[in-house]
């Protein structure tokens, strides 16, 4: 990280950031009204999928490897704009957020900005829904622990960034089977416990770096 070396993506990591540029595309036009049919989609997914390859440094195996990855990120998105809820108003997409840090409880700023990116901001009925894109290789329960800080961080981002306070957050996986699945999991607006627990784990991580505990 010092010396800006870059990492190439796994074969993992790439199909999930092509897929997100598939369903970007899609929101980005459901913004101006556009509906795009499934396979506008997939022919610009195709179009940009050399330059993608370029841009990230993805090397294949084997070329014969790069076609299945291709048709994996095709079949993904495809499934899921088959199966997405019909006439979805984006407010946000893919949109870049950088907050202070302040302790809702003491009103402490930690000095430091908490930064990231949403994938989807959904208009609902009486507040928006968060929406978080995921790949992965298996479906079935998803542990809400094990993704609450980027939940609790995404609802503190946009609390602080509009004032207005979520709906529900949802996330919405792509299952990478032979015929792919989609699973939306949802989960209520974030509480005070939410954001207790949110900046008590940001301490604990400041305080290992002021003290050179580098914890894994």
């Amino acid at each position: 990280y010092i010396d800006g070396i870059k990492t190439p993506p796994t074969p993992a990591l790439f199909v999930g950031t092509r897929v997100h540029a598939g369903l970007e595309t899609y929101y980005r036009h459901r913004q101006l009204g556009i509906t795009l049919e499934t396979e506008q989609v997939t022919a610009r997914m195709l179009a940009t999928w050399d330059q993608a390859v370029e841009e990230e440094g993805m090397t294949f195996d084997a070329p014969e490897v790069a076609k299945p990855l291709q048709s994996q990120a095709l079949g993904l998105v495809t499934a899921y704009l088959e199966q997405a809820p019909k006439g979805e108003r984006p407010l946000a997409v893919e949109a870049a957020v950088e907050v202070p840090l302040v302790d809702p409880a003491s009103g402490e700023d930690l000095g430091i900005p908490l930064v990231g990116i949403m994938d989807l901001v959904l208009e609902a009925e009486a507040r928006p829904a968060i929406v978080d894109f995921k790949t992965a290789a298996r479906g079935g329960q998803l542990l809400e622990i094990s993704n609450e800080v980027q939940l609790s961080s995404y609802a503190y981002a946009y609390r602080h960034a509009t004032g207005t306070q979520e709906a529900e957050l949802q996330i919405r996986r792509l299952i990478k089977t032979k015929l792919p699945q989609i699973e939306t999991h949802s989960y209520l607006a974030r509480s005070e416990a939410h954001f207790r627990r949110l900046f008590g784990v940001i301490r604990a991580y400041l305080d290992d770096l002021d003290s050179g505990r580098f914890v894994y």
